[in-house]
């Protein structure tokens, strides 16, 4: 995927089940007013009279009718038709990709140009890092993070050397509510807050979580954007963070981590859900980290799609993901090469 092809306005896509609430209003606000193209994909339980000015919005019906490969085959009621937003995203040919929750309230910061190429501090080669650390002095880790890494101590922050650094994908955090696991919610007290205007590269062999509630991609990595479908609610963005993190590495590619830019004010959730749905990461993601970095895979663009279908395959081989997910990824990758 040529990056120079990409040039228009950026995109952000949201997924939603809710009525236009106050996070909805504001984001359809400022994309419209910074002429931003702005898509939210619903599911069987969003309003049927869904209207929000400065948005486009996608009901099932609607879906159906985009000539999209994977339209046909996602399932409903499954975060993973974000998917869709994605594709939709891309036929506008946006220079960057944002993706936000609905009920993450977005600070300046959020809507602040961004810049692929970084001189920032970096890390490479450590395993798995709880980058929360470098943002934070209280015990906090990312959702995803194996368990038993929440306690391993990093590289102090200014030790870290500062590289010119590609940075396709780049992840904000979010404060108030950030993105934690079932078990730091049971546990400790929230709100919590990060460490303003910082930002760290996590390179090749080093491992953390990512989320889909606020992160910015660049054309190059659009292909990585794929939501798995056959797994838990809980596990479809962190699992799809550890196969665009493995690639990335194939690409020379780090992932960006930033001060947080947007402030979560949290849906209703049920604690003991989350954790019942986060059991299969607590349960595997070491081992999936290690498979996935076991895999020979091709560098280049070019061979994205292919890399992808081998990751998915693994995850299948692992029994984490249902064996229907393959039908999806080569739905994807069909899709995505139709945008050429």
């Amino acid at each position: 995927m040529n990056d120079l092809l990409f040039d228009g306005p950026a995109s952000l896509v949201v997924t939603s089940i809710a009525a236009p609430n106050a996070v909805l209003r504001e984001l359809a606000g400022q994309c419209k007013a910074r002429g931003l193209s702005f898509f939210v994909i619903g599911d069987v339980p969003s309003p049927k009279d869904f209207l929000l000015d400065g948005c486009d919005f996608y009901s099932l019906d609607r879906q159906r009718t985009t000539g999209l490969k994977i339209a046909e085959l996602l399932p409903t009621r499954h975060y993973a038709r974000k998917n869709i937003g994605y594709l939709l995203a891309m036929r506008s040919r946006p220079s960057w990709l944002l993706e936000t929750d609905d009920d993450n309230l977005p600070l300046p910061g959020f809507w602040a140009s961004r810049e692929r190429m970084q001189r920032v501090r970096s890390l490479s080669g450590f395993g798995w890092a709880n980058v929360y650390a470098y943002f934070s002095e209280a015990n906090i880790w990312p959702r995803g993070l194996p368990l038993d890494a929440i306690q391993a101590r990093l590289p102090e922050f200014e030790s870290l050397p500062e590289l010119q650094t590609d940075c396709p994908i780049q992840q904000g955090l979010a404060d108030g509510n950030p993105d934690v696991d079932a078990i730091f919610r049971m546990i400790f007290p929230l709100p919590a807050y990060f460490i303003p205007k910082r930002q760290v590269a996590l390179g090749d062999g080093a491992w953390c979580p990512f989320n889909s509630q606020n992160t910015a991609w660049s054309p190059a990595a659009y292909p990585l954007l794929y939501l798995p479908s056959y797994c838990s609610f809980r596990m479809t963005d962190i699992w799809r963070s550890f196969v665009a993190q493995r690639i990335a590495w194939e690409n020379g590619w780090s992932v960006l981590f930033r001060s947080a830019d947007v402030v979560q004010e949290r849906n209703e959730h049920s604690l003991m859900k989350d954790f019942a749905d986060e059991v299969p990461g607590y349960l595997h993601n070491r081992a999936i980290g290690e498979k996935l970095a076991g895999l020979k895979l091709k560098a280049g663009i070019e061979n994205i799609g292919e890399n992808l279908i081998r990751c998915y395959e693994e995850f299948v081989r692992l029994t984490v993901v249902g064996a229907e997910e393959i039908a999806l990824v080569k739905a994807w990758t069909a899709d995505i090469a139709a945008l050429a």
